[in-house]
Protein backbone atom coordinates (compact mmCIF):
# COMPACT_ATOMS: atom_id res chain seq x y z
CA UNK A 1 0.00 0.00 0.00
CA UNK A 2 1.41 3.41 -0.94
CA UNK A 3 1.48 6.31 1.53
CA UNK A 4 -1.35 7.97 -0.39
CA UNK A 5 -3.45 4.81 -0.33
CA UNK A 6 -2.77 4.45 3.40
CA UNK A 7 -3.90 8.00 4.09
CA UNK A 8 -7.00 7.58 1.93
CA UNK A 9 -7.86 4.37 3.81
CA UNK A 10 -7.32 5.76 7.31
CA UNK A 11 -8.14 9.49 7.13
CA UNK A 12 -11.78 10.14 6.18
CA UNK A 13 -11.12 13.80 5.31
CA UNK A 14 -8.75 12.71 2.53
CA UNK A 15 -11.64 10.79 0.96
CA UNK A 16 -14.11 13.62 1.61
CA UNK A 17 -11.97 16.04 -0.42
CA UNK A 18 -11.22 13.36 -3.04
CA UNK A 19 -7.49 14.10 -2.82
CA UNK A 20 -5.32 12.48 -5.47
CA UNK A 21 -1.77 11.45 -4.54
CA UNK A 22 0.28 12.05 -7.69
CA UNK A 23 3.71 11.36 -6.19
CA UNK A 24 4.68 10.02 -2.80
CA UNK A 25 8.35 9.40 -2.03
CA UNK A 26 10.60 9.98 0.94
CA UNK A 27 11.83 13.15 -0.81
CA UNK A 28 8.59 14.66 -2.09
CA UNK A 29 4.82 14.27 -2.03
CA UNK A 30 2.48 15.86 -4.57
CA UNK A 31 -1.26 15.88 -3.89
CA UNK A 32 -4.02 17.39 -6.03
CA UNK A 33 -7.46 18.60 -4.98
CA UNK A 34 -10.12 18.80 -7.68
CA UNK A 35 -12.13 21.95 -8.30
CA UNK A 36 -15.58 21.27 -6.85
CA UNK A 37 -18.27 23.78 -6.00
CA UNK A 38 -18.77 22.01 -2.63
CA UNK A 39 -15.22 23.05 -1.66
CA UNK A 40 -15.57 26.72 -2.67
CA UNK A 41 -15.52 29.79 -0.48
CA UNK A 42 -17.40 33.07 -0.92
CA UNK A 43 -15.18 34.17 -3.87
CA UNK A 44 -15.47 30.92 -5.83
CA UNK A 45 -12.10 29.35 -5.04
CA UNK A 46 -11.15 26.49 -2.73
CA UNK A 47 -12.02 27.20 0.90
CA UNK A 48 -9.07 27.96 3.19
CA UNK A 49 -9.90 24.91 5.29
CA UNK A 50 -9.83 22.65 2.24
CA UNK A 51 -6.45 24.09 1.20
CA UNK A 52 -5.13 23.56 4.74
CA UNK A 53 -6.26 19.93 4.63
CA UNK A 54 -4.69 19.48 1.18
CA UNK A 55 -1.32 20.80 2.37
CA UNK A 56 -1.41 18.90 5.68
CA UNK A 57 -2.26 15.71 3.78
CA UNK A 58 0.73 16.22 1.48
CA UNK A 59 2.93 16.65 4.55
CA UNK A 60 1.49 13.47 6.06
CA UNK A 61 2.13 11.54 2.85
CA UNK A 62 5.83 12.39 2.85
CA UNK A 63 6.07 11.52 6.55
CA UNK A 64 4.54 8.09 5.89
CA UNK A 65 6.79 7.58 2.85
CA UNK A 66 9.95 8.62 4.73
CA UNK A 67 9.21 6.92 8.06
CA UNK A 68 6.76 4.13 7.24
CA UNK A 69 9.37 1.58 8.26
CA UNK A 70 9.37 3.11 11.77
CA UNK A 71 5.61 2.74 12.40
CA UNK A 72 6.06 -0.39 14.51
CA UNK A 73 7.97 1.64 17.10
CA UNK A 74 6.77 5.24 16.73
CA UNK A 75 3.63 7.18 15.84
CA UNK A 76 3.94 10.22 13.56
CA UNK A 77 2.07 13.22 14.97
CA UNK A 78 1.72 16.78 13.74
CA UNK A 79 3.01 19.14 16.44
CA UNK A 80 2.18 22.48 14.81
CA UNK A 81 1.23 23.95 11.47
CA UNK A 82 1.47 27.42 10.02
CA UNK A 83 -0.05 28.45 6.72
CA UNK A 84 0.15 31.64 4.67
CA UNK A 85 -2.34 32.32 1.90
CA UNK A 86 -0.42 34.23 -0.80
CA UNK A 87 -2.75 34.60 -3.78
CA UNK A 88 -6.32 33.79 -4.65
CA UNK A 89 -6.60 30.13 -5.51
CA UNK A 90 -9.03 29.23 -8.26
CA UNK A 91 -9.71 25.87 -9.85
CA UNK A 92 -7.77 22.74 -9.14
CA UNK A 93 -4.86 23.16 -6.69
CA UNK A 94 -1.79 21.02 -6.03
CA UNK A 95 0.32 20.78 -2.88
CA UNK A 96 3.97 19.75 -2.98
CA UNK A 97 5.61 18.73 0.31
CA UNK A 98 9.33 18.44 1.03
CA UNK A 99 10.97 16.96 4.12
CA UNK A 100 12.95 19.63 6.00
CA UNK A 101 15.58 17.34 7.54
CA UNK A 102 17.33 14.20 6.33
CA UNK A 103 15.28 11.15 7.29
CA UNK A 104 18.40 9.35 8.53
CA UNK A 105 19.05 12.18 11.00
CA UNK A 106 15.50 11.91 12.37
CA UNK A 107 15.76 8.11 12.70
CA UNK A 108 19.13 8.47 14.48
CA UNK A 109 17.44 10.64 17.11
CA UNK A 110 14.69 8.06 17.47
CA UNK A 111 17.37 5.34 17.84
CA UNK A 112 18.97 7.44 20.61
CA UNK A 113 15.72 7.34 22.58
CA UNK A 114 14.69 10.89 21.68
CA UNK A 115 11.40 12.16 20.30
CA UNK A 116 12.58 13.87 17.11
CA UNK A 117 10.83 16.83 15.54
CA UNK A 118 11.22 17.84 11.92
CA UNK A 119 9.58 20.32 9.56
CA UNK A 120 7.81 19.60 6.31
CA UNK A 121 7.36 22.55 3.95
CA UNK A 122 4.49 22.64 1.48
CA UNK A 123 3.71 24.87 -1.49
CA UNK A 124 0.15 25.08 -2.83
CA UNK A 125 -0.12 26.02 -6.51
CA UNK A 126 -3.01 26.68 -8.82
CA UNK A 127 -3.13 25.38 -12.39
CA UNK A 128 -1.13 28.29 -13.86
CA UNK A 129 1.75 27.51 -11.48
CA UNK A 130 1.28 30.51 -9.18
CA UNK A 131 1.96 29.80 -5.51
CA UNK A 132 -1.27 30.44 -3.63
CA UNK A 133 -0.17 29.20 -0.22
CA UNK A 134 2.76 28.02 1.84
CA UNK A 135 2.62 25.80 4.89
CA UNK A 136 5.10 24.42 7.38
CA UNK A 137 4.07 21.46 9.49
CA UNK A 138 6.31 20.37 12.35
CA UNK A 139 6.02 16.63 12.91
CA UNK A 140 7.31 14.31 15.59
CA UNK A 141 7.83 10.58 15.85
CA UNK A 142 6.46 9.66 19.27
CA UNK A 143 8.04 6.42 20.46
CA UNK A 144 5.53 3.72 21.40
CA UNK A 145 5.30 3.09 25.13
Amino acid sequence: MTAGEMLAATVPMVRTLDLEFLETTAERAVVRMPDRADYHNHVGGPHAGAMFTLAESASGAIVIAAFGDQLSRAVPLAVSAEIAYKKLAMGEVTATAVLGRPAAEVVAELDAGERPEFPVTVEIRRGDGAVTGEMTVVWTLRPNA
